[in-house]
């Protein structure tokens, strides 16, 4: 109920100052908030890709790029919390500034460019940290240092995996960010698949997690086909649609920050990132769980990318707009959703409108 006061006082910093503010303070209550059950509801629970979510609603990459909070994110509703990107070595990101606010469209612009502390730092933290395991999953996104010539691309996220594969529930190859030149070039098969076999020959210590690919909104159908079928045919455990997008075409000619560079995200993004898990379900006939990301701010936002195919959803905009209570609130509205369309549980309204 105050978050629309904390939000306006927010909004009036800068956005990235904002969020930096709101991490810090995070981790200075997280100490002192009491462990608590993840948030569930009837029909919500599920195990994909052989992992135990409590419910479907999860925070997407990008919000805690450091892993600095893997414990907190249970306690505002979220059923699992995707940490990073991270890179192989530390890096500063683009120049500032470099977030933008649409709060007319409920929108984000952001070309941070991979901003984090590298795999070395966030390793040794998280490893520290996850001595008590979170109440729900953690998954790790990783993505390819800018100072990495693209031809080496293998090596760098083979770095990155190796410190940090055994300590996630699964891991998400980001090739789609547009913010680091050259990268959403690997979403070309030939080097996704060079990378997937790269990072499934390295050898852990324990039990590799299930393997995530990130894929970008702008790709065309048959380059979403292809992908489609490069997951089925090397086993990948799961897709993520969608990373931000380069497209204005969600935005009204003359609204602000329109015209800046990098990927917008929310309410602009919901409907194509839409289309984009239901293209993919149906060239994977199914067979590979997807997770639904982009402009997911109620219950029935998520509920629509179920029906399109997704199995999980993420907020990250969303969440920024909505406030702490937002992940619980979706869940809690999908949990009805689902019952007066007459779905006794998730599983069986994936998908049903991916036709």
């Amino acid at each position: 109920m105050l978050y629309p006061l904390v939000r306006r006082a927010l909004f009036q910093l800068e956005p990235e100052v904002a969020h930096e503010l709101a991490i810090a303070l995070l981790g200075w209550v997280d100490p002192l908030l009491p462990r608590s059950a993840p948030h569930g509801a009837a029909g919500l629970s599920q195990d994909v890709f052989g992992v135990h979510f409590p419910n479907p609603v999860g925070l997407a990459a990008g919000f805690d790029k450091n892993a600095r909070l893997p414990h907190v994110w249970s306690r505002f509703g979220f059923g699992f919390a995707e940490l990073g990107t991270i890179t192989a070595r530390a890096q500063p990101g683009n120049p500032k500034p470099r977030i933008f606010r649409l709060a007319a469209q409920q929108a984000l612009i952001n070309r941070l460019g991979f901003n984090n502390q590298g795999a070395v730092s966030v390793a040794e933290r998280l490893s520290a940290a996850l001595a008590t395991r979170p109440a729900i999953p953690i998954g790790i996104n990783l993505g390819k240092s800018k100072v990495t010539p693209i031809e080496e691309a293998n090596r760098d996220y083979c770095d990155s995996y190796r410190r940090l594969a055994p300590l996630a529930d699964y891991v998400t190859i980001n090739v789609s960010s547009p913010n680091t030149p050259g990268l959403r070039s690997l979403q070309n098969t030939a080097a996704l698949a060079d990378i997937i076999d790269a990072l499934r020959a390295v050898e852990l210590d324990a039990a590799a997690p299930p393997l995530l690919v990130k894929v970008a909104p702008d790709l065309a159908d048959d380059d979403l086909r292809d992908i489609a079928a490069l997951a089925v045919e090397r086993g990948i455990d799961g897709l993520i649609a969608t990373n931000t997008t380069l497209e204005r075409t969600g935005l009204p000619p003359g609204a602000r920050h329109r015209d800046e560079a990098g990927g917008l995200s929310g309410a602009p993004l919901r409907d194509r990132s839409t289309e984009v898990i239901r293209t993919l379900f149906a060239h994977c006939g199914g067979r590979i769980p997807i997770v639904g990301v982009g402009g997911i701010f109620s219950g029935a936002d998520a509920f629509d990318k179920i029906l399109a195919g997704a199995q999980l959803v993420q907020m990250y905009t969303g969440f920024i707009y909505g406030g702490p209570a937002s992940p619980g609130r979706v869940v809690d509205e999908l949990a009805r959703q689902l019952e007066a369309a007459g779905f006794a549980h998730l599983r069986d309204a994936v998908g049903q409108r991916a036709g």
